[in-house]
């Protein structure tokens, strides 16, 4: 088993344990974990409104997020002979974040004359989960020596709450004095159930060529509402049914594949076929209307080819289709009036973004002192791509125009660049990575009266030193920076945004796909003292963002406006960590199947095999 517990310099710590326990044919396990975390955040917020007359706001804003999260897993696996098995699993998750902002805002009317306000707004959440998930296994290896057949059985249902009191004071531009108060709470509670059914065949043919097969079926039910609700000046909250909404949804996903992969001397290539199929159906029964999509049948083919060159040089070549569904989010058809800036609304017509990738890889192994070298040339095109997207309407409770950012399947976009990774063995006590990855992102959103994104190329890199400085003490330096890169128009990092593939996103809100994020970069460092007999005690201490310089800096534009984000999250946390090991190892009880050639199949991450 082990034993675990850390602290960080804001005061939160984290405990935890497993255990592991074999006895003839059957194997107990059991682990827990408890964590508290403080997160806190600054940013600022300056915007330009179109209109008559324009408006500029800039707001400054402080967060705090404290919460504590707790994950118990027990189960066990029983070995009926050395062919059959059988595994049951248990674990339960609950957790409770009380987040915080302070917000001031300033607005001026450029009309003649100027006509500014101030107002300052406190918003404070408190939310709760609770998660337990079951699953069951089984697992068949047949006298053939690579044959294998394994089947699992995943519920897992969720609730959670959450409740959101957001107080605005108007103030008086010159005094700063209190002139009106206005408060708003919204409450949210919400179930989800998950049933999940897979199965996956694996049989070889002969010593070079083998053959795998599999099927999956998914079931999502969520049921989800929030309550909006104005507090008097008594203090009365006064239920507003236009700005509430009750929202049940089903999401179901069908899915097979196939996979055959041959060894022919030097060339080896693997073919595989995905079939799926999708139906999602909402339903308002406050509002009486009902949305659904389905997708009868998508083939999602992929063609792996590979080549042994001499010295110990490899060439690869690889396609694959895959398919990336709107999230919950994104369909949910709720306006969320919480931030003034970013009144937001899911879109339940949504359709799946499907995604073409062609990869072609060079691999060159240095045996003297076992450094690496790979290479890569990739392309990615995605149609029917989410893309965020505003639209003016009137705010039902006060009558006022807003701006609303919802969602629509734009055009499409696509990804091209070249990707570089050298692994290197410096000295005895230094080892070294490097990755670079040069790129240029395309949007085409087809939205009408707005011009797509200006082309532009990107670069990512990351340097990765591991030192080993004296025995059993290990020191860790890394960094990484992005260039400016074009805003995904979906409001995150995802593929079919326009990030290279080593970049990945960090946080704020995308209010629109025209835009980009400015350049990014920051220092980690880590250190680690291994002791006791085979290491198997140790600690370690790490620095994030040691310079103080990771940060989201969005710069975005829509017909209706231009406005600048920046944030700056966590810098500088210093977590002490403590392991202890104790007992026999055994890592063949802790293996899982993993399927190579997998389609994903959108937000879930429901990839097959586990």
């Amino acid at each position: 088993g082990s034993m675990r517990t850390n602290v960080d310099s804001r005061g939160r710590f984290g405990l935890g344990g497993d255990i592991n326990l074999r006895q003839e044919k059957v194997n107990f396990f059991l682990g827990g974990n408890f964590n508290q975390r403080k997160s806190i955040s600054t940013g600022n917020t300056d915007r330009l409104t179109y209109g008559s007359p324009n408006s500029q706001l800039y707001q400054d804003d402080k967060s705090t997020m404290k919460g504590a999260f707790r994950f118990g897993r027990g189960g066990f696996d029983y070995f009926i002979d050395n062919r059959n098995t059988i595994s049951l699993s248990v674990n339960i998750a609950r957790g409770s974040f009380k987040p915080s902002t302070v917000s001031t805002m300033e607005t001026s009317l450029l009309g003649t004359p100027v006509i500014r306000s101030l107002a300052e707004r406190n918003s404070n959440s408190e939310n709760e989960f609770r998660n337990t998930g079951t699953m069951l296994s089984y697992k068949r290896n047949f006298p053939k020596s690579g044959q294998e057949l394994t089947a699992d059985f995943t519920y897992n249902t969720s609730r959670n709450n959450s409740s959101n009191l957001i107080k605005t004071d108007s103030l008086d531009y010159s005094t700063k004095n209190v002139v009106k108060t206005s408060s708003q709470r919204q409450d949210g509670n919400g179930s989800n159930e998950n049933f999940v059914f897979q199965t996956d065949y694996s049989t070889p043919i002969n010593d070079k060529s083998k053959f795998e097969a599999g099927a999956r079926v998914s079931v999502r039910k969520v049921d989800n509402r929030n309550d909006f609700y104005f507090i008097s000046s008594t203090g009365a909250a006064i239920y507003n049914p236009l700005l509430s909404v009750n929202y049940n949804s089903t999401d179901k996903v069908y899915a097979a594949y196939g996979t055959y992969s041959n060894q022919a001397k030097n060339f080896g290539y693997q073919l595989g076929l995905r079939v799926e199929s999708s139906d999602y159906a909402g339903h308002l029964p406050d509002k009486n209307q009902s949305f659904n999509i389905k997708f009868p049948v998508s083939l999602f083919p992929s063609v792996f080819l590979s080549n042994k060159m001499k010295n110990d040089q490899e060439m690869q070549l690889n396609y694959t289709r895959k398919i990336n569904r709107p999230n919950f989010f994104q369909l949910y058809p709720y306006t969320d009036y919480s931030d003034s800036l970013n009144i937001s609304r899911g879109n339940p017509d949504l359709s799946p973004e499907f995604t073409n990738s062609v990869e072609l890889s060079y691999q060159k192994i240095f045996k003297k002192n076992k450094d690496n070298f790979l290479a890569s040339i990739y392309y990615k095109n995605t149609t029917d791509l989410i893309t965020r997207f505003q639209v003016k309407e009137t705010n039902a409770a006060t009558g006022k125009e807003i701006l609303v950012n919802t969602y629509i399947n734009a055009s499409s976009s696509y990804v091209t660049g070249l990707e570089m990774t050298q692994k290197t063995k410096m000295t005895k006590w230094w080892d070294m990575t490097v990755n670079m990855n040069l790129f240029t992102s395309k949007i085409n959103t087809g939205i009408a009266g707005q011009p797509d994104q200006d082309q532009f190329a990107s670069w990512f890199g990351k340097l990765n030193n591991t030192f080993k400085l004296f025995k059993n003490f290990t020191m860790q330096l890394s960094g990484e920076y992005q260039s400016k890169t074009i805003l995904p128009p979906g409001g995150s990092g995802s593929s079919s945004g326009g990030g290279g593939r080593g970049g990945g996103g960090m946080f704020g809100q995308a209010t629109s796909s025209q835009g980009f994020v400015r350049a990014n970069y920051f220092v980690d460092a880590g250190f680690r003292y291994e002791f006791l007999k085979n290491k198997q005690a140790s600690i370690s201490l790490n620095l994030n963002d040691i310079f103080r310089t990771r940060r989201s800096d969005i710069h975005s534009e829509s017909a209706y406006f231009t406005q600048d984000v920046f944030r700056r999250r966590d810098p500088q946390v210093l977590r002490l960590n403590f392991n202890w090991r104790f007992g026999k190892f055994d890592p063949n009880l802790f293996k899982r199947k993993n399927m190579k050639n997998n389609q994903g199949d959108g937000s879930e991450n429901m990839n097959m095999g586990q």
